[in-house]
């Protein structure tokens, strides 16, 4: 089905306030280590603030003229001075340790419930979204978000501490050249406030930017070997180089507009100084300050407007990771699986007799895929299903296993509809073989034991005798505690495939679903395979689905499907008699 929305189509933030407070919440499990660093952090800056009050005391002493200057009272100031800036420095150093230690715990906390968000989140979900944004919000996001809280919450404390405390004691040393800034603090303040508007959704786009093309490389690098097969490098060079410029673009158009930022407030900030130069010298040649008020009212405007700076900065810092957040907090606020029906029960003892009755579904509104699908299993059955692609086979499965519901109509299991049982309860009573394999990085014993808690050594040799796997994980060089890679990495499909199918006959169900299950094994093991599977599969309800007819001839029931219909039902014989769409299908395949 097609791919619908990347996780990144909105460019500006949604709200950026309730982003920042979803953040704080997560800082706030820490609270009181937030706190004690804001609280230090607070004193690293009361310290840099003593610092120009002590050098101007000391420049004071120091032009009272030959004869004059109190040398040990000089050397008391610059060893407070000294005192004041090693100690703040220090301090600070401490701060940013202990926040980037919180920051790292935030981002922890962070992806363990992205996790386990993904883990509840319906079928659909993955169906619509690539597998590289996902990652892209997992990994990328949620780094820019620590990134921040590991600088920017001490900061921005820092800089707000010294910017109040700095004009505090700019007014109490001289108010008339605090006039002098009388146009520089506001036109720095309205300016950053004016760029943050035009610098959030830039951020924004750019998170989307590289969400999309995290996506379109995972999907390259999953599907290599097909685009070696067609030849097909150059094209998709083409299209990741849009896609990458894409990215670029958004880099430098979020950069390039937070870059203007810094320089126009310092440039702001280098007016402000100049004016405080003048009105200082008029003020010094009238005698209303002195050379040391001076020095520290210089000192204590660029302690002044050198936050401002940081802030300007530090706000394209904020607003990148709050486009971040979005993402991330966008992919927690999904909606999960449906939930249980209250009252809904365990399936327990199930004896596999599954009906449906006038089921209509479709993936897309207006699109329905499957019309009024009927369908009767018996305990002990099996069911095949089959059909042209796209017929709607898989789709069929995805309802019997409640990967989706049905728009219309009703499943039933065990007499029950399937929501009045626990959907943990329900798909645990099917086992699944599927034609697209799934193997962990694990030792082999582990990959065919993972549907079975505290599964003996004899009863996985069992099954992967029985799925005729066994030898080949002898011939591996620790046998059955051989780790493989993820995916599978190092093993032939058809290998792959026999161990999911080992892993399917270990897990004991009373129901069991095979999609292709034998479509990478060769003929002389697939015949094997079917007679071992044939054993196992007495006295369960199993559903098939098979593309290669042959396999499926002695099934208790065929369903033929067609364009979301099933067209003819019967066993082989039945329907080769009557010679309609499954008779066309299974002589096609042997002429």
């Amino acid at each position: 089905m097609p791919r619908g929305d990347r996780g990144g189509a909105k460019t500006r933030p949604r709200d950026a306030r309730a982003a920042l407070i979803r953040i704080l919440r997560y800082l706030s499990v820490y609270g009181w280590g937030v706190a004690g660093l804001l609280v230090g952090a607070f004193l690293s800056n009361i310290g840099n603030l003593m610092g120009p009050d002590f050098a101007g005391k000391a420049i004071d002493q120091a032009s009272a003229g030959p004869g004059n200057i109190n040398m040990q009272l000089v050397r008391h100031y610059v060893l407070l001075m000294l005192f004041a800036y090693v100690g703040s420095n220090v301090l600070s150093f401490l701060v940013n340790i202990g926040m980037m230690r919180i920051a790292r715990r935030v981002a922890r906390n962070m992806r363990r419930d992205v996790f386990h968000k993904l883990m509840r989140l319906p079928v659909s979900y993955f169906d619509r979204n690539q597998a590289g944004d996902i990652i892209s919000r997992v990994s990328y996001d949620i780094d820019v978000v620590c990134a921040s809280l590991s600088t920017d919450v001490v900061q921005i404390l820092t800089s707000i501490v010294t910017v109040a405390g700095s004009f505090v004691m700019m007014c109490m040393i001289s108010a008339p050249l605090v006039l002098c800034m009388v146009f520089t603090i506001p036109a720095s303040v309205l300016f950053t406030a004016y760029m943050g508007k035009k610098t959030r959704p830039l951020y924004a786009r750019r998170s989307a930017g590289y969400g999309r093309m995290n996506g379109f490389a995972e999907e390259m690098f999953t599907g290599q070997k097909t685009i070696l097969a067609y030849a097909g490098e150059d094209r998709m060079s083409e299209r990741f180089r849009a896609i990458n410029q894409d990215a670029a673009d958004a880099y430098r158009d979020a950069d390039g507009m937070g870059m203007r930022m810094g320089p126009t407030v310092g440039m702001i900030s280098n007016i402000g100084l100049s004016a405080i130069g003048m009105g200082g010298a008029v003020l010094y040649l009238r005698g209303i300050v002195g050379l040391g008020q001076i020095s520290s009212f210089v000192l204590y405007s660029r302690k002044f407007s050198g936050p401002i700076n940081e802030i300007a900065n530090i706000v394209n810092e904020i607003f990148s990771a709050l486009a971040a957040s979005e993402r991330v907090f966008r992919l927690l606020d999904e909606p999960e699986e449906v939930a249980d029906l209250y009252g809904a029960r365990e399936l327990i003892g199930c004896t596999g007799e599954v009906q449906a009755e006038g089921v209509q579904f479709g993936y897309l509104p207006g699109r329905t895929i499957l019309h009024d699908l009927n369908l009767t299993a018996r305990p002990g059955q099996t069911i095949a299903i089959v059909g042209p692609t796209g017929a709607g086979k898989t789709t069929i499965i995805n309802l019997l296993m409640r990967f989706y519901d049905p728009e219309s109509g009703c499943i039933y299991v065990d007499g029950q509809t399937h929501t009045a049982w626990t959907m943990e309860s329900l798909r645990r009573a099917y086992a699944m073989v599927l034609q697209d394999t799934w193997l962990f990085r694990g030792t082999v014993y582990e990959n065919i034991a993972y549907g079975k808690e505290n599964a003996t050594m004899e009863e996985v040799v069992a099954a992967a005798k029985a799925a005729r796997i066994h030898g080949y994980i002898m011939r591996l060089p620790k046998g059955y505690q051989t780790v493989i890679g993820e995916d599978g990495e190092g093993i032939s499909k058809g290998q792959k495939q026999l161990l999911t199918i080992a892993r399917a006959m270990l897990y004991d169900t009373s129901m069991l679903i095979l999609d292709e299950a034998t479509s990478n094994v060769d003929t002389a093991t697939e015949r094997r395979v079917q007679k071992a599977m044939r054993e196992l599969m007495k006295g369960k309800t199993c559903f098939v689905i098979a593309h290669r007819l042959s396999t499926i001839r002695h099934a208790d029931l065929i369903l033929v499907v067609d364009q979301g219909d099933v067209v003819e039902q019967g066993t082989h014989e039945e329907l080769m008699q009557a010679q309609g769409f499954y008779y066309r299908l299974y002589v096609s395949q042997f002429t």
